[in-house]
């Protein structure tokens, strides 16, 4: 099944793109995770970025990286359809999957106006590189409101206490 998706775009899509938003004045706001099983929690922060300014742009991670990060049982969806999910919501205005472990590259070629991620995140532990990378880009970095009592390994808990449906 070929899943069509307009949003989904390769990181120099993503540049071409982003510089037409730039000469229309709109403010680019970036975040980035895994987004396994698209939740609540996911949906709560990603309109609350959005809100920060006038378009949206998710980064999300390859299905390697997701392995390296959170083991050889993760991603439960892959990156198209964790990326055609994210592309479905209007609020998200464009979709990156990155390869590496880190979004410094995006970064640093994307240049946003806005980096956000939720508050169960602060300053001090947004990765050395990645913050130099927003501040070489003269990028706001933001936290918006963490929503407790969601996540995507609390959800597949709940999954597996089910049993088999």
């Amino acid at each position: 099944m070929n899943l069509t998706n307009p949003k989904l775009l390769s990181l120099g899509e993503a540049v071409a793109t982003r510089e037409k938003w730039r000469a229309a004045g709109r403010k680019v706001v970036l975040t980035n995770g895994v987004f396994d099983l698209l939740h609540t929690g996911h949906l709560y922060s990603l309109r609350a970025a959005r809100e920060l300014g006038d378009v949206l742009v998710v980064a999300i991670n390859a299905d390697a990286s997701v392995r390296a990060l959170k083991g050889p049982t993760r991603p439960v969806q892959g990156e198209l359809e964790r990326a055609y999910a994210l592309g479905a919501l209007g609020f998200v205005d464009g979709v990156v999957i990155f390869n590496e472990p880190r979004l410094t590259a995006e970064i640093r070629a994307l240049r946003p106006d806005i980096y956000c991620k939720a508050g169960d995140y602060a300053l001090d532990r947004l990765n050395p590189a990645e913050r130099e990378a927003l501040t070489e880009a003269g990028t706001q970095i933001t936290f918006v409101p963490f929503l407790p009592g969601f996540s995507t390994t609390g959800l597949i808990a709940k999954i597996k206490a089910a049993g088999e449906v």
